[in-house]
This record gives C-alpha cells, sequence and structure tokens, in this order.
C-alpha cells in the first residue's frame, strides 16, 4: 500500500479507503490509484482483506433460474453493481423451488457474505419473514413485497403494468381481449391476470372464461394455447400475452390461421424482450425496469449490512413500450 501511494501521489489512507470502498474519494484520485496499482502489478489479498476487516468483501444473490434474457440482464448489472462497491458477486441458482431457494440462502449464509440478494418466485411471505430473521446478514428480497419488511424488498407493479397494458388496447378499441397468463402458482402470474380482469371491469367489459388460456412462459405453450384458442372459434381482436414469449410463440399461431398482425389480432406482450422489437411487425410490450431494481436491491443490502440507516424502497412501475403490433379496434369510435 505505501508502494502505491507513492505512486500513486496520494496518502496511504487514501489507497486504503479506495481498496475498502470506505470514505468520500474523488473518481479521478481513485483511477489514480488503480493505475498504480495495475502498473505494479499489485493486486489486493481479498483473504487477508476479510480477516482484517471481518468481512467476506462479497453479495450473495440467489435467482431463480439462469435461463432466459431477464436472468442475463439481471446478472450482468448485479456484477457491475457488486464491483462498483469493490465487492465480489456470489450467484447461485434456487431451481425456481422454494426449498431449494431457501437452501442457497444458508450456503451464501454460511460462506458469510456481506448481504444476500434473493429472486424468489414461489417463496410464501412466512417463509421469506423466517429467513431475514433467520440468517445473520442482512437479506434484500427481489421481485416480492413484503408487507412486515418494505424495507429488505424491492417489487414491481405486476397489477398496476398488466392494467395499464390492457387499458390501452381498449383505449385504441378492443373489447374482445383474450389472455395468456405466465403460471398461475406464482405472485407474478395472479398480479398479471388480476391487472387484465380489473382493466376489463373498469371499461365495463364482462370477464370471459374462454377468452383466458393458462400458460407456463414459453414459446411453444404461447403457440399451441393461442392457436387452441383460434380452433375454438373463440372471437378476439386483441391478445395479451403474459410474456414477450408466449406473445412470440402466439404470433406464429396467429400468422399460420391466414391472420394478420394488427390487421386481424392486435398484440401485446410484457417484459420488453430483445426479440420484440425484432418481431415483424414490432411488439408492444411493457418494459420491466430489472437493471435498476437489483441496482437498487444491492445499494440497500450494502446499506444494511454498513449498519446505515435505510427507507423503504418505493414500489416500481413499468412503462409501455409501443410499436407496430396494435391497431385501432372496432370499438374505436365508443
Amino acid at each position: 500500500m505505501l508502494e502505491v501511494s507513492l505512486r500513486a501521489g496520494v496518502s496511504k489512507a487514501t489507497v486504503s479507503r479506495v481498496l475498502n470502498n470506505t470514505g468520500q474519494v474523488k473518481e479521478s484520485t481513485r483511477n489514480q490509484v488503480f493505475k498504480a496499482m495495475e502498473e505494479l502489478g499489485y493486486r489486493p489479498n481479498f483473504l487477508a482483506r476479510s480477516l482484517a476487516n471481518r468481512t467476506s468483501n462479497s453479495i450473495g444473490l440467489v435467482v431463480s433460474s439462469f435461463d432466459g434474457f431477464y436472468f442475463g440482464r439481471l446478472l450482468q448489472q448485479a456484477s457491475r453493481q457488486a464491483e462498483r462497491h469493490g465487492k465480489q458477486l456470489i450467484v447461485t441458482d434456487g431451481h425456481d423451488t422454494p426449498e431449494r431457494e431457501e437452501l442457497a440462502v444458508q450456503m451464501l449464509a454460511d460462506r458469510r457474505c456481506d448481504a444476500i440478494i434473493l429472486y424468489t418466485r414461489f417463496m410464501s411471505e412466512n417463509a421469506i419473514l423466517q429467513l431475514i430473521d433467520s440468517v445473520p446478514m442482512p437479506l434484500v428480497v427481489i421481485n416480492r413485497e413484503v408487507v412486515q419488511a418494505h424495507d429488505k424488498c424491492v417489487f414491481f407493479e405486476q397489477q398496476d403494468a398488466a392494467f395499464q397494458a390492457v387499458d390501452y388496447l381498449i383505449r385504441q378499441g378492443h373489447r374482445e381481449i383474450a389472455c395468456i397468463t405466465v403460471p398461475m402458482h406464482t405472485p407474478t402470474g395472479k398480479a398479471r391476470l388480476m391487472g387484465y380482469r380489473k382493466a376489463l371491469e373498469h371499461h365495463g367489459i364482462n370477464w370471459d372464461p374462454a377468452k383466458v388460456k393458462y400458460g407456463d412462459s414459453t414459446m411453444t405453450r404461447g403457440y399451441e394455447l393461442c392457436r387452441e384458442m383460434l380452433q375454438e372459434g373463440v372471437r378476439i381482436s386483441a391478445l395479451f400475452a403474459c410474456n414477450d414469449d408466449m406473445a412470440l410463440g402466439a404470433s406464429k399461431a396467429i400468422w399460420q390461421a391466414g391472420l394478420r398482425i394488427p390487421q386481424d389480432i392486435s398484440l401485446f406482450g410484457f417484459d420488453d424482450a430483445p426479440s420484440a422489437r425484432w418481431l415483424e411487425p414490432g411488439l408492444s410490450t411493457v418494459y420491466l425496469p430489472i437493471d435498476t431494481m437489483i441496482t437498487t436491491a444491492i445499494d440497500q443490502a450494502i446499506r444494511l449490512a454498513n449498519k446505515a440507516t435505510v427507507d423503504a424502497i418505493p414500489p416500481f412501475t413499468g412503462t409501455l413500450v409501443l410499436r407496430e403490433s396494435v391497431a385501432t379496434g372496432p370499438y374505436i369510435a365508443a
């Protein structure tokens, strides 16, 4: 550290603050220190630092699975944010089961992570609260509202976002609106379907069970369920798919039925997957700010680990991304 401080032209204390990410250090000074470290071939010994500081300098992250663009975006941003805080990111997979998610949290706790981020789809609120109370380090939950721990959860207004999407379709003149859901044994699936139902109710449109198919988030199932609906002769002028993958699958079924998007059936997705803009026509969808959510979760976890005072995090909201897959419907003048 002395050699680095001499090479960088700063004090040894400043080098310490840079390495441990503590105190206020100007970005230009930080860059000077890193440049000096690179020139000297110096690498900090994380084990020694952990023993000296009684911290592992790591953040644990449990995700439901490693599949899909969504978790790719989440992991990429989590890695960047952990690095900004001078922390290593340790990631494990909960295998989409509450039991495995809990085991993953316990494994990260055994590794003495400074804090843990849990992305869960299936764990009950009571189980989450028990985990928060049982692990010795801060546990921040992403993707779930935990009423009794608002300072330890980062969540998205799923129902409101679905409401906004279907409300938009209705205001564009559609009344015969079908829905393909994501898995209904998840809070996300229930909330998005409820948003669909609330939008219909808000506009005085009757709920029609024949217009709802229960999916599993995959393109294949989106294709199969849309084809099934069309073969059953269900009258629809618009389809709300509760994720983009199922919307893409549905688009093939619509095309194979000899129908056009959006002239015959308007199509709306959810998540704003990279593929949405490349569908022809481009898929209208809901943007979910997962990058900002995971950044917020890591920042909050580190504040909690540092015993700082924290506030509850307001819920995140979606943004409608309007492309070419929605046309005006037959009731536009209503």
